[in-house]
């Protein structure tokens, strides 16, 4: 028989940690943290494999899954000395999802599960607090109403609004008893007239409705946006975690929260996190009220005056100092924390390996390994390597307010701020002058080179990601968003509308080059710092890679970059890459449009001293590291002149026939440049 149920909690587990893949992440953590023996309110998971039978076999649960089910909530039962169902001593369990990733927030959670019209009652005799118990009844109908009968949050903020300006206070946790019954009766009435029948009162009927939901979640839109963002495939399914409820809503000596052992922004190690008094869990990420600091050192920095809970409940929070410090070290990783407190009794609800930003993680890993925790080869591993690329490049302050203009691909990392120039002297003039500017252009040329060297960043409405700008960006260092298509350019009056915004030439914009994101006015940002974690860490991986790295490199500016940047050789030179610079373009160009032999030698006697001289300083930098040149294969597009008059300046600083050149240039043009005349065949028809 197959196993779909593993019970955790009172001390012992049927799972644990490495059994990820069948419990998911919160069941396998749920599982561990019982079995080192920390305070986990005793439950069961039901397998990510009952998910994917569910799915396989039209919507229907495995066949001997109700039978293990009721035997696990039976061994709940006996722990906590209460009965699912039972009007004077009721068990309330949470319905909460599990994937074997972490998901936050993509998919659905039910608590106060097993509150009815008669266990209500017997929940408020039971705690002695029959507020707590309404407001308990009052969060479940909304919540199951939501997630498993598919009515909307706002059906039921509306009645509570009412309520709320009637009696004239804001908080909820100024609504008394009678204030709670009446809403409650209010929401069934809302949950009939919508529904066309009453709010089910069979806590089975509730559990199986909240089961199913979850498993339905594990296909809701945003969970499927999300797996394709983070390649999670669909095949894995969710666990479901059903657990007896804690609560923290019975008064001021109840609380819930949200820690993190170390801080995910910066990577400090410090407690991080919020909690609030008398709430439910929703409560502290729903904004309907501020949280307050977990210590007292977060509560001053903030600047706020409500306690922490370091101050408010002392002893509890020393008892949650060591459980999370025990938690970190047993996980050798940041984790990621949901409590409660239930009038006074620490409760643990979730741990997992916090998300964190790019600074962060690779502060976390260096500090994790000097303290011993982990290995320098571990430490390595546990940063993305495209984290480390995000701090190579200026990027926006999390912190700091944005208004997104526009958005379109994210074509070179990093971020920029500057004055709006739509032309590539204009760019080149002001930079000169000590300006920052953006370079906003349909698409960019060759033409455009000195601009875009001049600008701290590039804008264009068309183009992809391996586009002109895209790619000549990226060699520069510059971010780049392209393909905005909802932006029309007016270069004529100097001006640019977006999603029916207009900016004019001059004013200021900020780039986000790894968002695709272009923002109104100036943002803050924080400059890359190549020095303290990043270089140790660099150090390490020097020590046990066995790859050496090389650079794409052209000029000597570049192959100087790539050296400092550590690089061991250039592993592609790109030739045609020699000559955008708009003193050798001309002579290209003249190369190309030439009709005969006699007109190519000539032009490639003028362009032969720039590429001899390159390629002297591109040895000599490398210093007998090695080198891989390609020959010319240029895509004709990049170089060839487009409008009339750049045909015409062509035509008069090289003495040409400006009618012939048209002509020529016309001959030359391709549909698919990328696929056109270059390479190899440019070498089969110009030996």
């Amino acid at each position: 028989m197959t196993n779909w149920v593993y019970g955790f909690g009172g001390g012992s587990a049927d799972g644990d940690a490495s059994m990820k893949n069948l419990l998911g992440g919160k069941g396998a953590n749920l599982a561990e943290m019982a079995r080192l023996g920390l305070p986990v309110p005793p439950g069961f998971t039901v397998t990510t494999e009952a998910c994917v039978h569910y799915f396989s076999n039209a919507n229907t649960y495995p066949a001997d899954l109700a039978e293990q089910v009721a035997a696990g909530l039976k061994t709940v039962e006996s722990v906590v000395g209460k009965a699912f169902g039972d009007a004077s001593n009721p068990l309330l369990v949470s319905v909460r999802s599990g994937a074997r990733a972490s998901m936050p927030g993509m998919m659905d959670t039910v608590l106060n599960l097993g509150l009815n019209d008669a266990t209500v009652e017997g929940l408020a005799k039971l705690s002695g607090d029959r507020r707590f118990a309404f407001d308990s009844y009052r969060r479940f109908i909304t919540m199951y109403s939501n997630v498993v009968l598919g009515l909307s949050h706002d059906d039921f903020e509306e009645v509570l609004d009412d309520h709320k300006d009637r009696l004239g206070v804001t908080v909820d946790t100024d609504l008394s008893a009678a204030d709670w019954e009446k809403v409650v009766a209010e929401y069934k009435a809302v949950v009939e007239r919508e529904l066309g029948q009453p709010f089910p009162q069979d806590p089975n009927e509730q559990l199986w409705g909240a089961v199913s939901a979850v498993f339905a979640s594990w296909m809701n839109d945003r969970a499927k946006f999300y797996r394709r963002m983070h390649d999670i495939p669909e095949s894995w399914g969710t666990a479901v975690n059903i657990q007896s409820m804690v609560f923290g809503n019975m008064g001021e000596t109840s609380a819930t929260g949200v820690a993190f052992t170390r801080n995910p922004s910066t990577g400090e190690a410090r407690l991080y996190g919020e909690f609030l008094i008398n709430a439910q869990g929703e409560d502290v990420v729903a904004g309907i009220r501020t949280p307050q600091s977990l210590t007292k050192i977060g509560r001053e920095e903030m600047g706020e005056t409500a306690p922490s809970m370091e101050e408010a409940m002392p002893a509890v929070f020393a008892q949650f100092v060591y459980v999370v410090g025990k938690l970190e070290s047993h996980y050798r990783d940041m984790q990621d924390i949901e409590f409660t407190v239930e009038q006074g009794r620490l409760w643990m609800l979730q741990t997992r390996n916090g998300k964190r930003t790019a600074k962060s993680a690779l502060k976390i890993a260096v500090d994790l390994a000097a303290e011993g925790v982990i290995s320098e080869e571990e430490a390595i591993s546990r940063v993305e390597p495209s984290a480390l690329d995000q701090l190579l490049h200026p990027t926006l302050d999390p912190s700091a307010a944005r208004t997104v203009v526009a958005t379109g691909l994210p074509a070179s990392p990093g971020a920029a701020t500057g004055k709006i120039v739509f032309d590539a002297n204009e760019a080149e003039r002001l930079g000169q002058l000590g300006d920052a500017v953006i370079l906003v252009r349909e698409e960019t040329s060759p033409e455009d080179i000195h601009g875009m060297h001049a600008a701290r960043g590039i804008v264009t409405a068309r183009g992809g990601m391996t586009s002109h700008a895209a790619v000549v960006a990226r060699g520069m260092g510059r971010p780049c968003v392209c393909g905005i298509n909802a932006l029309s350019i007016n270069e004529h009056a100097g001006t640019f509308t977006a999603n029916g915004r207009t900016f004019k030439a001059g004013e200021i914009i900020t780039i986000d080059g790894s968002k695709g994101e272009v923002l109104e006015g100036s943002v803050a940002m924080i400059e890359p710092e190549l020095t303290g974690d990043f270089q140790t860490l660099m150090a390490w991986a020097d020590k046990v890679r066995r790859l050496k790295v090389r650079a794409n490199a052209e000029t000597p500016l570049d192959a100087r970059t790539a050296r400092g940047f550590g690089a061991e050789g250039i592993g592609l030179c790109r030739t045609e890459h020699m000559f955008f610079d708009d003193t050798r373009i001309a002579a290209v160009r003249e190369m190309i449009l030439a009709d005969d032999e006699k007109g190519r030698r000539a032009a490639l006697a003028k362009i032969a001293p720039f590429q001899k001289s390159d390629f002297v300083e591109l040895f000599t930098i490398m210093a007998g590291l090695p080198v891989t040149v390609r020959l010319l294969d240029p895509p004709l597009h990049e170089f060839i002149p487009h409008t009339d008059a750049e045909i015409d300046a062509l035509a008069l600083t090289q003495g040409l026939d400006a009618a012939k050149l048209k002509r020529r240039a016309k001959e030359l043009h391709e549909t698919n440049p990328m696929l056109g005349h270059r390479g190899c065949r440019l070498g089969v028809a110009y030996p």
